[in-house]
């Protein structure tokens, strides 16, 4: 399958009979992080399932929700709830929703998620602005037939993580009541957790946060040309690091905790960009 711009057609037509709204930024939001949806003004939600030739999410914390709205005076459109390669979904087909978001109008692409902190000087609760990522998948998002409307087949990724972008999310966190850091996040297929010994490694190879998402939204972005800010919000110590086991609750519940600070956060941040 080729998902080029006559791919979205159909599903452009349908958005367009719900919203004529042309966003300036995209918000994709990672398991528990889901409070700044709330904040959102005049919306208009468009379940996934109505869209035509999108991807349907299976994670029972993520809603499904296409929703355009005013935040802090932007236009933006967020996706309440994402879709990872541990739901069955090929690495091609994961470039359908940002795809979707930049034919729509999008030139920022916002991101968080829910990750491990492999970082020991980080804690639960701490939120990670993410310089970089380590991904050694044996398949890119981009491999096959390169869609030359969204970009060219080779393209840099030496600052997917724009700097500017970093910059103005550093002098935003200084008013707030968050621990912020900038490092790396590792990228890992899941479902399951690490091993204690791929924590060990990851660490060594210089990563400092470990997840399941956000690398193939922000690689098609780049792809795009959008610009891209991406923030992890460390949810639990990784692997080995204490003597407890990992699970989806404790992700969800410091996700929770944390939720409404980041979220006056993120709304203070895009009302600045």
């Amino acid at each position: 399958m080729r998902y080029n711009k006559a791919y979205f057609q159909e599903a452009l037509d349908f958005i367009r009979t719900k919203t004529d709204m042309v966003p300036e930024i995209g918000l994709i939001l990672g398991s528990g992080l889901g409070t700044l949806v709330t904040q959102l003004e005049n919306t208009i939600t468009i379940a996934y399932q109505e869209i035509p030739g999108f991807l349907q999410t299976t994670n029972p914390s993520h809603k499904g929700e296409l929703i355009f709205g005013f935040l802090n005076g932007k236009k933006v459109v967020c996706m309440s709830g994402r879709f990872h390669s541990y739901e069955g979904f090929s690495f091609s087909e994961l470039v359908i929703p940002v795809r979707l978001l930049k034919l729509l109008g999008i030139q920022i692409l916002m991101t968080t998620n829910a990750a491990g902190a492999v970082n020991e000087s980080y804690r639960p609760g701490d939120v990670m602005i993410i310089r970089d990522h380590l991904f050694f998948g044996i398949e890119s998002p981009m491999r096959g037939f390169n869609e030359e409307d969204f970009g060219s087949r080779f393209y840099d990724v030496s600052t997917l993580y724009t700097p500017e972008l970093r910059e103005k999310a550093k002098e935003v966190a200084r008013d707030f009541p968050l621990t912020f850091h900038e490092g790396n996040y590792f990228f890992m297929q899941g479902p399951h957790f690490e091993t204690p010994a791929e924590i060990r490694a990851i660490r060594i190879l210089g990563g400092d946060t470990v997840g399941m998402s956000t690398v193939t939204e922000t690689l098609t972005a780049g792809h795009c040309g959008l610009k891209v800010l991406s923030f992890s919000v460390c949810t639990n110590m990784a692997a080995g690091i204490l003597e407890q086991p990992l699970s989806d609750e404790e992700v969800n519940e410091v996700g929770r905790n944390i939720s409404s600070h980041l979220a006056a956060y993120m709304y203070e941040l895009v009302g600045q960009l």
